[in-house]
């Protein structure tokens, strides 16, 4: 039987696919463009063109599935609003996996999203949790917080260019995890019968606020950061205009979610359960400076390499421009 991936072309959905394809499943991805899924294919994976906002695509996505792994969202960029994909799209996919009997259908929200519900995004995935658990499908529901994979635009980028480093108040600690640690945790929920019907975090090992991840990465790149603090009540307005743009809406959403990150409350989970459950180590997980420190090694490196090839080439030009005076 195969498994159903959607959003595998996704920051998190294509290490998922990645493990999944590793550990000998057969791999189906629902996606909207063949072109930007040709990676996927390459990997061994079937591609099914089709769209969760379109439901008579779906019915031949599930032939043949047995399970499904749902972690399709909005992108802040996509021309597609968070109610269109997140629930329209998300109820239209679990009615269609009603429909074929999938025996297992694991969704990927968000930590503490009941908390948080006058966020649109936290009350979408919050209702979403909801509407599967009422479903009558057998469901995993897994509630990561954040990507070690999002820290390199938001600090190590900026921090290396010079530039400034946005943050808004005191930045919630955040118990950020390396995508394809949270891509582990997903495939074995597949198989442990422990999960089944159950709500578990997925989150790192130590919840690092936006100062100590500065800190990081000055002493790994020997840089100095340049901090701007935007004010909470400047999201608030910035919020309030981008809603009046259709084409903003995505924007504005994501803005709500920033002010979730200002409050200064620790976005962490005991994993204890977590950790029973699907027979995992905590040990085995990615830490934040070990991706750090490996990310600015590459950096350094690659740094060192183009200052050595500047050398040559300046190296090379200098005799040329010898042996011309010598022939003169």
């Amino acid at each position: 039987m195969t498994l159903l991936i959607v959003g595998a072309t996704g920051t998190l959905g294509r290490q998922i696919a990645r493990r999944a394809l590793d550990e000998g499943y057969e791999v189906r991805c629902l996606v909207r463009s063949s072109r930007k899924a040709a990676f996927l294919k390459e990997w061994g994976a079937e591609i099914v063109l089709g769209d969760v906002r379109q439901p008579e695509t779906l019915k031949a996505a599930m032939v043949g599935v047995s399970q499904v792994i749902d972690t399709a969202t909005a992108r802040a960029t996509d021309s597609l609003g968070i109610t269109e994909v997140d629930w329209d799209g998300k109820v239209n996919l679990i009615q269609a996996a009603v429909a074929a009997k999938i025996e297992k259908y694991v969704f990927l929200s968000i930590l503490d999203a009941e908390k948080y519900r006058s966020v649109p995004l936290m009350e979408i995935k919050y209702c979403t949790e909801k509407f599967l658990a009422e479903s009558g499908l057998n469901y995993t529901i897994l509630r990561p917080c954040g990507f070690l994979q999002g820290i390199i635009g938001q600090y190590a980028i900026p921090i290396l260019e010079g530039q400034a480093v946005w943050m808004a108040g005191e930045v919630a600690p955040t118990a950020f995890m390396d995508s394809q640690d949270v891509a582990r945790f997903v495939v074995k929920a597949l198989a442990a019968e422990g999960s089944n019907g159950k709500t578990l975090p997925v989150v790192g090992n130590k919840a690092w606020s936006g100062n100590e991840i500065i800190s990081l990465c000055e002493r790994l790149s020997g840089k100095e950061a340049k901090v701007t603090k935007v004010p909470l009540g400047v999201l608030g307005a910035l919020r309030k205009f981008a809603t009046f743009f259709e084409w903003s809406w995505n924007s504005a959403d994501r803005l709500a979610f920033a002010e979730i990150l200002a409050t200064g409350k620790p976005l962490n989970a005991d994993m204890t359960e977590t950790y029973q459950i699907l027979g995992l180590d905590p040990k085995d997980n990615t830490t934040i400076e070990a991706y750090l420190q490996e990310y600015f090694g590459r950096i350094v490196k690659k740094l060192r390499e183009l200052e050595y090839e500047k050398e040559k080439l300046k190296e090379s030009k200098s005799n040329k421009s010898k042996k011309k005076k010598v022939f003169y």
